[in-house]
């Protein structure tokens, strides 16, 4: 049987999540240069796909067109026009599980990723843990093109060049490439995932103490732009970069960096899916899980203590609490954060 020509592949949110499809897209167009995908997700995420060759994007309108059953009726049939011949669900919710089983009334051949939920459950539960890491996202997904016949090696990815930072983004920030860039990113979905504020704000302070070195601030919304407007203090080197650029701005910004410091969030996956060396702190939740950055190295991943905190991982994506467990990225000294970012610049 010949292998399908045109792949739909589904990845809806978050961003993180959609940013850890990337580079699997990637090392199928370098491996399957013959095929062609086309990626669905929020038009608010095509600037990661834009320069993978033969990756198209369908920018989906859950507001709208697309919204509630018989919106995902008007999607299927939109997507059917692209003369799709299988589908690859890396959601795998009712959404994309609606699509992918309409595609497969169709006959077309469909395939869903495992997300590997009961390794997850055994390394988090608080009792009779089995500590031992599980099978990554990245390969889950390959999994997923390997069931409709394209297995991959994930080695064989080509990360892309260099971005060029134009003016319109020097006219909004500065930017040196003679010094040391580093991005940090120092918010996550949930509190458990924050490495804790005074920490950070020492992290920043000896970094900046560096005139060699620029810091550039990550995040958004009014809040968290407060708060780093906060951990910029006066330092000329420390630049906020949180709401004033678009994302396809930022992931120029992104891609000139020497290294980014990220908690287990998305600005992590997107650092890593441009290959940029990427440091991350763990509390609640660990590497274990599946969710390291691509390709990066494990002594990149700074976690908590686990002689004082036995329990953790306490969490896959850091939503559940323990009493007791509130203070486990106390555990991480500064020195430990700074030490690790100058060690690979």
């Amino acid at each position: 049987m010949s292998k399908p020509k045109h792949i739909l592949v589904i990845r809806l949110s978050a961003m993180g999540d959609v940013a850890m499809t990337v580079p699997v897209l990637r090392a199928f167009s370098m491996q399957y240069p013959e095929h062609s995908v086309t990626v669905v997700s929020r038009p608010f995420f095509q600037p990661f796909f834009q320069d993978i060759p033969n990756v198209s994007f369908f920018g989906v309108d859950l507001k709208k067109r697309h919204k509630g059953f018989l919106g995902l009726l008007r999607l299927f049939f939109d997507l059917q026009k692209l003369n799709i011949d299988a589908v690859a669900d890396l959601h795998n919710v009712l959404r994309s599980k609606i699509i992918r089983t309409l595609f497969f009334l169709s006959r077309k051949k469909v395939t869903a990723t495992d997300k590997g939920r009961k390794a997850k459950k055994e390394l988090t539960r608080l009792e009779n843990k089995i500590f031992t890491p599980g099978k990554t996202m990245f390969q889950n997904h390959a999994d997923t093109f390997q069931k409709l016949g394209f297995p991959m090696d994930l080695c064989l990815v080509l990360f892309p060049e260099k971005a060029i930072v134009s003016e319109a983004i020097l006219e909004k920030v500065p930017f040196d490439t003679h010094k040391k860039n580093i991005g940090i990113a120092p918010f996550a979905q949930y509190e458990s995932k924050v490495y804790p504020f005074d920490l950070m704000q020492e992290v920043i302070q000896q970094l900046a103490s560096h005139s060699h070195y620029n810091i550039y601030l990550f995040g958004g919304g009014a809040k968290e732009i407060q708060l780093l407007e906060q951990l910029k203090t006066n330092y000329s080197n420390v630049i906020v970069l949180a709401g004033k650029l678009t994302l396809e701005q930022e992931l120029k910004v992104i891609s000139n960096l020497d290294v980014m410091l990220s908690m287990d969030s998305g600005n992590a996956h997107i650092a890593a899916m441009l290959g940029i060396k990427v440091i991350t702190l763990w509390g609640a939740t660990h590497p274990y899980a599946g969710f390291k950055p691509f390709h990066q190295p494990d002594d990149f991943c700074i976690t908590a203590d686990r002689t004082q905190f036995p329990l953790l991982p306490t969490s896959v994506y850091g939503n559940k609490k323990v009493a007791g467990y509130e203070d486990v990225m106390r555990t991480i000294p500064p020195e430990t954060v700074t030490s690790k970012i100058e060690s690979v610049l």
